[in-house]
């Protein structure tokens, strides 16, 4: 595995020239965001030997090297997902090659439900925390040169991040939510049951992504930030019939407020 990363990233520093300092994932429905970055460099997942490929709908499938807030970024348009059939490994390998062409820190979205009565959908969610469900991506050897065997995850979402992000958002006249993340494999949406369980261990939103690529980042002693779209409400009396394709109307209409977020907080390293 350490080789097949260290082959990636040579690759694109061969082909791009390219050194960014933050590293962007951009989920469901939220992939306008490339359209702030300064792009100098778009490479299809395809045309990346040795790398993944998106499959869901909604997921550009292409890697953008440019600058956002006059800053140098890597930005993943679409990401992979566990329910796509991926192994872990390979759900995690782009925030992996990421560290590998110099990222400093990690930046991520996703569309997600909500499970927090006090939410709406269409609501923004900073992260402060969140519960792994998944399979832990570190199972199996450890590479050594990417982190320890047993790292600290006292503070996945940095706490400096946080307070900037609020104060960036507060600023704007932003609305935001700040809450723990639950990780579930999907593909299904949630019952009634599962969301009611969801919240009843701390959780107040739940998505099918953003927990085994930050457990990969702090693993290698990457920062990071995430932020969710509320795109549906897994509240009891409020869970409605959901579809794909109205999680991604309401991530795209909740992007532009998401996006200035994300661009002034890169901009104010």
């Amino acid at each position: 595995m350490l080789q097949r990363i260290q082959r990636i990233a040579e690759h694109l520093k061969k082909t791009t020239g390219f050194a960014p300092e933050t590293g962007i994932i951009l989920g469901t429905g939220l992939s306008g965001l490339g359209k702030e970055i300064d792009v100098k460099h778009a490479i299809a997942y395809k045309d990346i030997p040795e790398f993944p490929v998106s499959t869901v709908e909604g997921h550009p499938g292409k890697l953008l090297f440019g600058y956002l807030g006059g800053k140098p970024v890597v930005a993943m348009q679409g990401r992979f997902h566990f329910y796509e059939g991926w192994d872990m490994g390979d759900v995690v390998l782009p925030v992996r090659v990421f560290k590998f062409l110099g990222i400093k820190r990690l930046f991520v979205s996703n569309a997600c439900g909500g499970t927090n009565p006090a939410f709406e959908t269409g609501d923004l969610m900073i992260l402060n925390d969140h519960i792994n469900l998944f399979p832990n991506p570190l199972i199996g050897k450890n590479i050594d040169e990417l982190g320890p065997r047993f790292p600290d995850m006292s503070e996945p979402y940095d706490h400096g991040f946080i307070a900037t992000a609020k104060a960036i958002a507060a600023k704007n006249n932003i609305p935001v939510q700040v809450g723990c993340y639950v990780g579930l494999t999907g593909p299904t949406l949630e019952t009634p049951a599962e969301y009611r369980y969801v919240r009843n261990i701390g959780g107040d939103a739940v998505g099918m992504s953003t927990v085994p690529e930050v457990i990969a980042a702090r693993h290698m002693g990457i920062p990071c930030f995430a932020m969710s779209v509320i795109t549906d409400m897994g509240v009891e009396g409020r869970i409605e019939k959901t579809t794909h394709e109205m999680v991604q109307r309401v991530a795209e209409k909740a992007e532009p407020k998401l996006t200035l977020i994300m661009r002034e907080l890169i901009a104010s390293f």
